[in-house]
């Protein structure tokens, strides 16, 4: 096991042995490890509209990726440079750092333990990282199976949308054994900004529940607030600037606007395409509901939000990005 691990660990052990012997060192193991990566491919799977721009911050980086997705025309960006296969089995036959990036728990099982999984020709000392946001108990489950085969599990959810996962820009939050963590942190760290580690198997899902929990609550208020100001007569660029400085201010309103024409570059800027489907934010927050179920936390405003993203979906808006509740609530209002 150790021994895998040191092979395992081109980019991951010895980086984290520099850290720990000072600032020389640290920068001589840096460099041996980008001497590696460039022979050690890492692969990837689950290329859709964050797991894409997430590839391409590797291949930045210098990471040669054998990659996968269920859907053959995902891979099309990366049929040129890289390797594409025909299965997660093939993927992990060919690397020994994983990163899955997958819409649902039953996603993730499959991918892990199916008959095509990746359990089925892992290698010994593999490391494993899961970005899928799904329930944390299915995370400490696979991390059980990973295990029995000799490998490492890490669930590492992202926090930060589309626009953070092209730039690099995203939040990590990590959830697995410690002395693993500086060798997921080194590929983690091309893909974002902010790697944080937050206990063992399960608790990286666990923050990342409560953030999207908090985000769908937010992301309904500003629809909701900026929904009335247009109603009472507010220019919505007006009312989007005095938010901003006030104290509403909130990463719905002054990264991520729902209303069309407020801001560029976002979802409402472009008819609700593109960026965390309503789908993906009913199912996450479906993940807390269970989570507030189970630990006997009332979510009064997560529960709500729930009903309401739920019923987004069975009136035509699952595919749409999630902000997109404002033109659900300006439809519904003229109902």
């Amino acid at each position: 096991m150790a021994a895998a691990l040191v092979l395992r660990g081109a980019a991951g052990s010895l980086l984290g042995r520099g850290r720990r012997q000072g600032a020389g060192q640290a920068g001589l193991a840096a460099a041996c490890s980008r001497s590696m990566a460039s022979k050690t491919p890492v692969g990837f799977i689950g290329l859709g509209n964050m797991g894409n721009p997430m590839a391409k911050n590797l291949i930045k980086h210098g990471y040669p990726l054998v990659i996968y997705d269920v859907f053959p025309e995902a891979c099309k960006d990366f049929k040129d440079s890289e390797q594409v296969v025909a299965s997660p089995a093939d993927v992990a036959e060919r690397a020994d750092r994983i990163i899955t990036m997958l819409p649902t728990s039953h996603n993730a099982l499959e991918v892990y333990t199916g008959p095509k999984g990746i359990l089925k020709r892992v290698k010994k000392g593999s490391l494993l990282i899961d970005s899928s946001t799904i329930d944390p108990a299915v995370s400490k489950e696979l991390a059980k199976e990973v295990e029995k085969m000799g490998a490492v599990f890490m669930d590492s959810p992202v926090s930060g949308g589309v626009g953070a996962a092209r730039a690099g820009n995203l939040t990590f939050m990590v959830g697995g054994l410690e002395r693993e963590f500086a060798a997921a942190r080194e590929l983690l760290e091309c893909m974002g900004s902010n790697v944080v580690y937050c206990g063992g198997v399960g608790t990286g899902q666990a923050a990342k529940i409560c953030n999207n929990m908090l985000l769908a609550i937010s992301m309904i208020g500003t629809a909701e607030a900026m929904n009335l100001g247009i109603r009472l007569g507010l220019d919505p660029k007006l009312l989007a600037k005095i938010l901003n400085m006030s104290s509403g201010r909130c990463w719905s309103s002054d990264t991520y606007n729902p209303v069309p024409g407020v801001m560029d570059g976002v979802p409402s800027a472009n008819n609700y395409q593109g960026g965390f489907g309503t789908v993906l934010m009913a199912k996450d927050l479906g993940l807390a509901q269970d989570s507030a179920t189970s630990t006997k936390s009332p979510i009064l405003l997560g529960g709500m939000s729930h009903q309401i993203y739920r019923m987004m979906c069975a009136k035509g808006y699952a595919r749409k990005d999630f902000s997109s509740v404002f033109q659900f609530l300006r439809e519904e209002e003229n109902l």
